[in-house]
């Protein structure tokens, strides 16, 4: 077992290493953040825009039917 964690530590400090010194694969790792950053961006933004609708919605409704209320 110890064996093993050390294997993977050896090999995850390798793999950063090799991505530190490798500019193609730094700029692969750079464009892949930005690309999940939009994507997570843009579902945020979906996601605040359906609740907004939501409120807006419930909004009007209880707005209308204390108009109703009110008339009567």
């Amino acid at each position: 077992m110890e064996k093993f964690i050390a294997g993977l530590a050896l090999g995850a400090a390798m793999g950063a290493l090799w991505v530190a010194n490798s500019a193609k694969t730094r700029t692969l790792v750079k464009k892949g953040q930005e690309e999940f950053k939009e994507k997570l961006d843009a579902y945020i933004d979906e996601k605040l825009a359906s609740m907004d609708m939501g409120k807006s919605g419930q909004e009007e409704n209880e707005s209308s039917s204390q108009n109703k209320a009110s008339a009567k």
